[in-house]
């Protein structure tokens, strides 16, 4: 089999497994099997009398996906829009009274940029609960739904017998 062949399927092999977990992990593993292939394909052809370029090139793939991949779905869990329930979504923060509003977002228009892709939805801003009465502002932006899911729910404070719970924003099917 070829070289070229194998990088190929390599790279559609660890994208393909990436689906359902969150536009930055996708985009990352991508991106960092791209380019991790480049620097493998370098290193390789430039080692040990050169001639090992297809072979590093791999090896570059596979490490820059999963460093990539790893990377970007830490990012989405930042922005909390993986999750797949409120049940995964519900963090630990319990408080007895839900903190105070958050200040309004700054006096400014989200700008709606094209859709980058057909199934995008629009991500309007929002403030993501940090704990200790902290919240942070999250831009508003597009993002691909995870596979058999199409709504967004917005973060919020959801009433449960121990007190009031933070619940990330998910998906809903």
């Amino acid at each position: 089999m070829k070289p070229q062949t194998i990088l190929l399927a390599s790279v559609v092999l660890l994208c393909s497994g990436c689906v359902g977990s969150g536009p930055n992990t996708q985009q990352g593993a991508v991106t960092g099997g791209i380019l991790g292939a480049i620097a493998g394909a370098v290193i390789g052809n430039n080692s040990g009398g050169g001639g090992h370029g297809a072979g590093g090139a791999i090896i570059g793939a596979v490490a820059g996906a999963a460093a990539g991949g790893a990377l970007g779905n830490a990012e989405d869990h930042r922005q909390g829009t993986i999750y797949y329930s409120e049940g995964e979504a519900t963090t630990r923060y319990i408080e007895r009274e839900p903190p105070a509003t958050p200040p309004p977002p700054p006096q400014r228009v989200e700008i709606v940029r094209a859709r980058p892709q057909h199934e995008a939805v629009w991500i309007e801003g929002y403030w993501i609960y940090e704990g200790r009465g902290r919240y942070t502002w999250v831009e508003g932006h597009w993002e691909a739904p995870p596979r058999n899911h199409r709504r967004y729910v917005q973060p919020h404070w959801s009433h449960r017998r121990e007190g009031y719970v933070y619940v990330e924003g998910y998906w809903q099917p």
